[in-house]
C-alpha cells in the first residue's frame, strides 16, 4: 500500500521524523534549500502538512499542495494557518491541545521566580568570584503570597493558576468572557488586572485579535514594582512599550519565553538588566514531544482511515 506524502514545514527532529515515516512518506520541507522548487516536486503528493502556530500555512504554499487534506499544528497555535484557504477547499485542520501544557505553565513559574530572585545576575555573581569576596548581593523578595494576574485562562492558564495556588498566591485572571464558578477573581478590564497584579503573566493564544494586546496602558498599570511574564505569543505585547518601560523602570522586570520577530531580537533587550530571556522553551520537553508525536499519528491515522480527529480546529473545512 502506497504511504500518504507529507511534508513537514518545521526542521524537525528525528524523533517525529523517524516516527512519521514509518507510516507516510516525509517530504522534508524545514530543511530544503530552494523551497519553492521543493514544493514543485513534491506537492502533487502531499496529502498531509505537519506546522505549527508560527510556521503556518500560507494561501501560496496552500496553492502549489493540491491534494492536501489534512494540516496538523504541533502545538496549540495555528495563526499563521490561511484559514480562508483552508475552508474554501475543506481541508481537515487539527491541533495539539495539552500535549505541553505542563511544560508551559512550569515555564511561566520559573520565569516569574528567575526574575523576581535575579537568578541569572546571582549566577553571574558566583562566577565572577563576588561572593567568594564578600560583595553583598542584593535581596530580593518571594512570589509566596503575591498577587498573580493572568491573561488567558484556557488549559495553560488553568495549569498556571493552580502551580501558583501552591505558592498561596492570590489569582485574577482577565479573558474575553467571564467563567462561572471558578475560584478566582475575574478582571473584565486588563488594566484593571494589571492594576491589581504583582506579576501578569500572558498565558493568551496569539492572532489579530490579541496582537499587542499588552501596551503601555497596562505597563504603566502594572506599575514599577510589578513584574511581567510570557509564555503566550509574542506578538502579544507592544514591544517598544515593553523596552520603554523596562528602560524606564515603569515596571519592575519581565520574563519573556516568547517575543516579537523571534529570534531575532530587539538589541535593547539585551542591555538591560531586569529581563530574563529564553528561547521560546516553554514546549521542548522530552513528555511534551512524546506527547505531541502519539497525538500526531492518532490524529493522521483516524484521518486517512476516513475517521475524525481528535483535535480538530476544522473539520472538512468546517467548524466541528
Amino acid at each position: 500500500m502506497e504511504k500518504p506524502g507529507i511534508i513537514v514545514i518545521q526542521k524537525r527532529s528525528a524523533t517525529v521524523l523517524d516516527a512519521l515515516a514509518e507510516e507516510f512518506t516525509v517530504h522534508d520541507y524545514g530543511r530544503a534549500e530552494d523551497k519553492d522548487a521543493f514544493v514543485a516536486g513534491v506537492g502533487h503528493d502531499v496529502k498531509a502538512m505537519l506546522t505549527n502556530g508560527r510556521g503556518g500555512a500560507s494561501a501560496d504554499l496552500l496553492a502549489a499542495l493540491p491534494d492536501l487534506e489534512i494540516i496538523y499544528c504541533f502545538g496549540v497555535g495555528y495563526e499563521s494557518v490561511h484559514l480562508p484557504t483552508v475552508r474554501e477547499r475543506g481541508i481537515t485542520l487539527a491541533n495539539a491541545p495539552g500535549t505541553n501544557d505542563v511544560g508551559v505553565a512550569e515555564m511561566a513559574i520559573l520565569l516569574m521566580m528567575a526574575v523576581t530572585r535575579r537568578l541569572i545576575a546571582a549566577d553571574a555573581y558566583v562566577r565572577a568570584g563576588k561572593w567568594a569576596e564578600g560583595v553583598p548581593f542584593p535581596r530580593g523578595h518571594t512570589i509566596g503570597g503575591k498577587r498573580l494576574g493572568i491573561v488567558g485562562l484556557g488549559r495553560i492558564g488553568h495549569k498556571i493558576a493552580e502551580r501558583a495556588e501552591a505558592f498561596e498566591m492570590d489569582i485574577g485572571w482577565h479573558g474575553p468572557n467571564a467563567k462561572p464558578g471558578l475560584p478566582w477573581k475575574y478582571f473584565a478590564d486588563r488594566a484593571d488586572l494589571c492594576r491589581w497584579a504583582d506579576y501578569v503573566v500572558l498565558a493568551c493564544p496569539g492572532g489579530d485579535a490579541t496582537r499587542h494586546l499588552i501596551s503601555t496602558d497596562e505597563l504603566d498599570a502594572l506599575g514599577p514594582e510589578g513584574i511581567l511574564v510570557s509564555i503566550a505569543r509574542g506578538s502579544v505585547t507592544d514591544p517598544d512599550a515593553v523596552i520603554t518601560a523596562l528602560q524606564n523602570r515603569v515596571i519592575a522586570g519581565a520574563g519573556f519565553d516568547v517575543f516579537e520577530g523571534e529570534p531575532h531580537l530587539p538589541e535593547a533587550l539585551f542591555a538591560l538588566d531586569n529581563v530574563v530571556l529564553t528561547p521560546h522553551l516553554g514546549a521542548i520537553t522530552h513528555e511534551a514531544l512524546e506527547n505531541g508525536v502519539q497525538l500526531l499519528l492518532t490524529n493522521l491515522r483516524r484521518h486517512f482511515a476516513g475517521e475524525d480527529v481528535l483535535t480538530p480546529v476544522l473539520i472538512r473545512g468546517k467548524e466541528p
